[in-house]
C-alpha cells in the first residue's frame, strides 16, 4: 500500500471519531433549551404527563423509522433487550424520578454535586462492559471537567457546610440517577455495535411508553389546559417543539455520534449540557452569569477541545 494510500485511510478513520464526539456535543447541549418550553407546560401539566405526551409525540414521529428498519429487531437478543429497557426506563424515566426525589428529600447542593458523578459510573461501567482502554492524561482531563462542572453549578462556594447535609437518603437518590444516566450512556453504545441509531432512538422512546402510562395513572392528577384558544395552542406548540428539538433533533444527533464514539469520551462529550443551561438561563431568564461560571465554562470547553483532539489521535 503507497504512503498516499495509507494517509487517506487514516484521514477517512480519523473525520467519522471527530465529528461523532461533536454531535454528541451538539445533541446533549439542546438538552439546554429544554427550560425554554417546559416553564410554560408545567403551569398545565405535571411533568410525568409532560414527558408522556413528549413520548407520544416522539414515538409517532419514529414509528415510521422504526417499521422501515425492522428487519434488525429479528436480530435483537435478551442482552439487547436488557439494554434497551435500561436506557428507556432506567434513562429516561427511573433516573428522573429518582433524581426529583433526591430534590424534594434532601440537600440540593448535595444532590447537584453527586450528579457530577455521573461520568465515573460511565467511565468505570464502559470500561467493564464494552473494555475499553483509556489514553494518557484522560483522567486529567476529567479532573478538569468536573472542576468545570462544579464551578457552573456552585461557583467558589461550598456546596454544603455539615456532612450530616450531604449524608441523607436524597443523596443515595441522586447516585442512583447518576449510575442510570451514566449507565445509559454504556448502553447506548453497546447497542450501535449491533443496531442502527436511528433503530436505538426509535426503540427508546416506544419502550419509555408503557412505564410511563403506568406513572401517569399512578399520579392521578388531573389533566388541563387552558380555555382560550391561543392559550392552549401555545401550550400545544410549545409541547410539540420540546418533542422535536430537546427530544427527537438531540437524541438522533446523540445516538447517531454515540456510534462512532467511546462511551467514556461521550459521558464527558455531555457535560454540554450544562454549559448551554447556564447560556440560556443568562440570554433568556436574564440570570447574570459570575466570573465562577464563566471560568466553568472555558475549563469544559478546552477539556471538550483536548479530548476531540485525542479521539483523532488514536484513531490515526
Amino acid at each position: 500500500m503507497s504512503e498516499t494510500t495509507a494517509s487517506s485511510g487514516a484521514i477517512l478513520r480519523q473525520a467519522p471519531v471527530k465529528s461523532g464526539f461533536w454531535l454528541v456535543v451538539i445533541g446533549a447541549a439542546l438538552w439546554g433549551v429544554d427550560p425554554l418550553f417546559r416553564i410554560l407546560l408545567l403551569d398545565y401539566l405535571t411533568s410525568t404527563q409532560i414527558v408522556l405526551l413528549e413520548h407520544i409525540i416522539l414515538f409517532i414521529c419514529a414509528a415510521p423509522v422504526l417499521w422501515r428498519h425492522r428487519a434488525e429487531l429479528k436480530r435483537v437478543r435478551l442482552r439487547h433487550a436488557i439494554a434497551l429497557l435500561f436506557i428507556s426506563w432506567g434513562g429516561s424515566a427511573l433516573a428522573t424520578v429518582l433524581f426529583t426525589m433526591a430534590l424534594s428529600s434532601g440537600n440540593p447542593n448535595a444532590v447537584l454535586l453527586l450528579q457530577k458523578m455521573q461520568p465515573l459510573f460511565a467511565i468505570i461501567m464502559a470500561r467493564i462492559i464494552l473494555k475499553e482502554l483509556l489514553p494518557r492524561y484522560f483522567s486529567i482531563l476529567l479532573l478538569v471537567a468536573l472542576v468545570g462542572t462544579y464551578m457552573l453549578t456552585f461557583g467558589w462556594s461550598v456546596p454544603f457546610s455539615h456532612v450530616n447535609d450531604f449524608i441523607q437518603v436524597g443523596s443515595l437518590l441522586s447516585l442512583g440517577a447518576a449510575a442510570l444516566w451514566g449507565g445509559s450512556t454504556v448502553m447506548g453504545r453497546y447497542l450501535l455495535g449491533t443496531m442502527k441509531y436511528e433503530t436505538v432512538t426509535s426503540l427508546r422512546f416506544m419502550l419509555a411508553l408503557p412505564l410511563l402510562l403506568v406513572m401517569t395513572s399512578m399520579e392521578h392528577a388531573p389533566w388541563q389546559l387552558p380555555s382560550g384558544t391561543w392559550a392552549a395552542g401555545g401550550v400545544i406548540l410549545n409541547l410539540v417543539l420540546q418533542a422535536l428539538l430537546p427530544g427527537l433533533l438531540s437524541m438522533a444527533l446523540y445516538y447517531k455520534g454515540l456510534s462512532s464514539t467511546k462511551a467514556s469520551y461521550a459521558t464527558l462529550a455531555e457535560l454540554s449540557f450544562p454549559m448551554i443551561g447556564v447560556l440560556i438561563n443568562w440570554i433568556a431568564f436574564h440570570e447574570l452569569v459570575t466570573l465562577p461560571q464563566l471560568t466553568g465554562f472555558i475549563l469544559i470547553w478546552v477539556t471538550l477541545f483536548l479530548i476531540s483532539r485525542q479521539t483523532r489521535e488514536i484513531s490515526a
